[in-house]
């Protein structure tokens, strides 16, 4: 499990860096472009975590079928996942560039950013489809077991994205300076350039020979698309109703306050660094519980499930020692402003808590994921965010006054719910027989 994980945990850590690049380049330009960037990303995120669970559907199909010895279908298989990558990076790239916008303007951002930001989505629009195909290739090779690769690109992304933002950012090598606008352009190359050399690793790499991965291009099968739609429409929804709530929490906190907002971001921005790790525990499991479903071996699927919850729980007593015990030293690092420092490390103590369900909550998905079962743990985690958690969350922020401290309690409530159903449900599917959760 850890072999397979490493990989991904480093892997996704290089994708937050990305992140981290794009505020400190633009940080250190001007606090108008660090603003009209982070707006902007808010915005893409919500994209990127669509793209990243429809193309989740194809790590567990081809890990079934790699268990099960059926080789000569994965690249079928894939390439009918290229054809979904493709309309989905299309309709991705309308969306950001036309209704992002719009979206900006509904949350009221400041009109001084509007501008900028539009100008920013419009550019990183078009790596929509870069992402996509790259999330295919991505699911390829991690459905084979081959998790090195997500590592590899990731890094390579990071350390591309750093001098080619600054030149397009500040104005270098002759190029005028263009600011947030550079920042998008920077990511859309970026994500094509990854696309680029992990297809050229693929195709020339001995591993992939065996499934000749591009050794045609059939057209769209309406079948075998709609089984990749099936499994991965309900993990785009999970996935893009967490962000959104994360997303809300940050709305509703920004009418208590600027300390606030900066003390939330930051509490936020530690927690999401913490996350990568069970993220990637989690993608370890759904490729583990694939290929036992695949041999139809039960007494492994159910190893591979608890094997990578045990190991989240393990990995999360780390993560909330750290936050329950040095809180404020963290929040040090983020900022030399005592006020905003204090509210922060109250949020951290908050965040350690729920280090324990979060993990848990996502190695259990990951698990099911790999029985390709994604509907019910879509309506679980539903229920336990907007359901659960922010309505719990905005009684005690604004009915009980406590703030920001009761939107984290809120999260606290719903991603515990979250962590008793999900494992509860690959408990049940586990105890019958393969053919009944195939």
């Amino acid at each position: 499990m850890l072999r397979l994980a490493l990989p991904l945990v480093f892997g996704q850590l290089s994708a937050v860096g990305m992140n981290v690049v794009d505020a400190v380049l633009a940080g250190h330009l001007d606090a108008h472009t660090l603003a009209a960037v982070a707006v902007g990303t808010s915005i893409w995120s919500l994209a990127i975590v669509t793209a990243l669970g429809v193309m989740m559907a194809l790590p567990p199909s081809v890990a079934q079928l790699n268990g099960a010895g059926r080789h000569e279908a994965i690249g079928p298989l894939f390439r009918q996942a290229i054809w979904l990558a493709l309309a989905l990076g299309v309709l991705l790239t309308a969306v950001t560039a036309l209704l992002g916008p719009r979206l900006v303007v509904l949350i009221g951002v400041d009109p001084a950013l509007i501008a900028d930001t539009t100008l920013f989505l419009h550019a990183i629009a078009f790596g929509a489809p870069a992402l996509t195909l790259y999330f295919g290739l991505r699911g390829l090779s991690e459905g084979l077991g081959m998790t090195r690769p997500t590592l590899y690109f990731g890094l390579l992304g990071l350390a591309l994205l750093g001098p080619l933002g600054y030149v397009l950012m500040y104005g270098r090598l002759g190029l005028p300076r263009l600011g947030a606008f550079g920042s998008g352009i920077a990511t859309a190359l970026v994500l094509w350039l990854q696309l680029a050399a992990f297809a050229i690793y693929v195709r020339l790499r001995p591993q992939y020979r065996e499934l000749a991965p591009f050794a045609r291009m059939e057209r769209p099968d309406p079948r075998a698309l709609r089984e990749l739609l099936h499994i991965g429409l309900p993990m785009g929804v999970t996935l893009l109703m967490e962000a959104s709530l994360f997303v809300a929490v940050a709305l509703a906190l920004g009418t208590l306050g600027t300390d606030i907002v900066a003390s939330h971001q930051i509490a936020l921005n530690v927690a999401s660094i913490a996350f990568m790790v069970p993220l990637g525990l989690a993608m370890a499991s759904t490729v583990r519980v694939g290929h036992a479903v695949g041999r139809g071996d039960m007494m492994a699927v159910r190893r591979a499930g608890w094997v990578g919850m045990l190991l989240t729980l393990a990995t999360q007593a780390v993560s909330a020692s750290l936050m329950l015990f040095l809180p404020t030293r963290i929040a040090g690092l983020y900022t030399g402003d005592v006020a905003v420092a204090a509210l922060a490390a109250q949020l951290l103590v908050l965040a350690g808590l729920f280090q324990f369900s979060d993990g848990l909550q996502v190695a259990a998905n990951g698990a099911l994921r790999g029985l390709k079962d994604t509907r019910i743990p879509m309506l679980i985690t539903l229920f336990a965010y907007w359901v659960v958690g922010m309505p719990v969350g905005g009684w005690l922020a604004f009915h009980q006054g406590l703030g920001a401290r009761g939107m984290w309690m809120g999260l606290i409530a719903g991603l515990s719910v979250a962590a008793v159903l999900l494992p509860w449900r690959f408990w049940r599917l586990t105890r019958r027989s393969r053919a009944d959760f195939q």
